[in-house]
């Protein structure tokens, strides 16, 4: 390796590692360490196919993808015989794949989500030809439910499509599904499939006491999850469906000695890797430690700013905190997610207390700077 490969290398590592310490608007779990399987990174693994159909292939990890997706299947209450899934490449492809199912299942389907839903969605209606009703939202993100069943109510000879939204994009709402299902009833919708997109929250909810119950013990059809909560080096995530939807599509490909049914023809081999050594080394309770520290941590940042009366809100269950935007120069520090006059952080693993009480520490003297006031005092941090 020559002198200027190794300075460039080296030059954005230390980049990198800057940017790590202080990343606090997306929803990302830096906290991982995977250096244990760095070695199968000089190796090609392609799990290309159906990731239950042993292909003739045999650089693949799929014995680690059926392990992946049996612990999500616990999760989310579905028997072994009865779901299919795959290690997709994050939240978005997810997404795709529960509408993907949806049109092929209900060709003359209408697709409801609501506005603060993931800008894949409305992806997904247009890659697939989805007819797409946007549904209001509530101020704190979640749909607006009389919206909802006004459009329903209007299209009620249509099958439905819904998307839920299990923690939105900026707000971190939770649409409640037990009110979209009486919705339903109540307008006589026979036809339906529930999509969850649970890309954040989908590894929190499940692990707090008194969250709302979202599962396949209810008629939800799909869920969608992004390996962001659990860490991951490569952008990765799960589907699970019920089998008996994918037999609607599935494709025996002679060529690779398996059967055609994920969105991608090849996928990457190293992240259900990623995702079994991290629930190997985790296992439940510790995930379940880590969902509660970020939802208490969030709690704490959204107190500490009400104390000092700072314009905030944090939904219940949810561990992104939405506040007033602050300066350019904290969003640009800070690498904030910002959106009309608002801003958020997603309180992760790596996000705590000590850095929280440092970024209010600097929101609060750059608030002082912008408005110049004498009287503006700082206050001083309680744990």
């Amino acid at each position: 390796m020559s002198n200027r490969v190794a300075k460039e290398l080296a030059d954005f590592l230390l980049q990198i590692e800057q940017r790590s310490q202080f990343h606090a608007g997306y929803p990302y779990n830096l906290s991982c360490d995977y250096s244990v399987i760095a070695k199968f990174f000089n190796f090609l693994l392609n799990n290309a196919g159906d990731p239950y159909i042993e292909p003739d292939f045999g650089l693949h990890s799929r014995m680690f993808e059926q392990e992946v997706l049996s612990f999500f299947a616990h999760l989310y209450k579905i028997p072994e015989n009865q779901f299919w899934g795959y290690v997709t490449a994050g939240g978005t492809e997810g997404n795709l794949y529960g509408m993907f199912l949806a049109r092929e299942i209900y060709p003359s389907g209408i697709l409801y989500s609501s506005q603060d839903s993931h800008y894949s969605i409305s992806k997904a209606a247009k890659l697939f030809c989805i007819k797409h009703n946007v549904v209001n939202s509530q101020i704190n993100g979640e749909i607006n439910y009389e919206h909802f069943e006004d459009l329903i109510n209007k299209n009620s000879n249509y099958p439905a499509i819904i998307n839920l939204n299990i923690g939105t994009t900026v707000k971190g709402a939770i649409d409640n599904l037990d009110k979209v299902l009486e919705i339903l009833e109540r307008n006589q919708v026979k036809d339906y499939y529930l999509h969850c997109d649970a890309a954040l929250s989908g590894l929190i909810l499940p692990f707090l006491d008194g969250a709302p119950q979202v599962h396949f013990q209810k008629p939800i059809d799909s869920i969608a999850i992004s390996a962001k909560f659990i860490g991951s080096p490569l952008p990765c995530g799960v589907v699970l469906t019920k089998k008996k939807w994918v037999e609607k599509v599935e494709t025996a490909i002679e060529y690779i000695g398996s059967t055609d049914t994920t969105i991608l023809g090849s996928r990457n081999g190293h992240t259900p890797l990623i995702l079994w050594y991290a629930l190997q080394t985790r296992g439940y309770d510790g995930l379940a430690r880590e969902a509660k520290t970020c939802i208490h941590n969030a709690q704490y940042l959204f107190q500490q700013l009400k104390i000092r009366e700072y314009p905030c809100m944090l939904n219940n269950f949810s561990n992104t905190v939405v506040f007033q935007k602050p300066s350019q120069k904290l969003i640009k520090k800070w690498q904030l997610a910002i959106f009309e006059n608002w801003a958020h952080i997603i309180v992760m693993q790596n996000i705590e207390r000590e850095k929280i009480d440092t970024f209010i520490n600097e929101l609060l003297l750059h608030q002082r700077l912008v408005n110049n006031s004498e009287d503006f005092q700082l206050q001083p941090l309680v744990h």
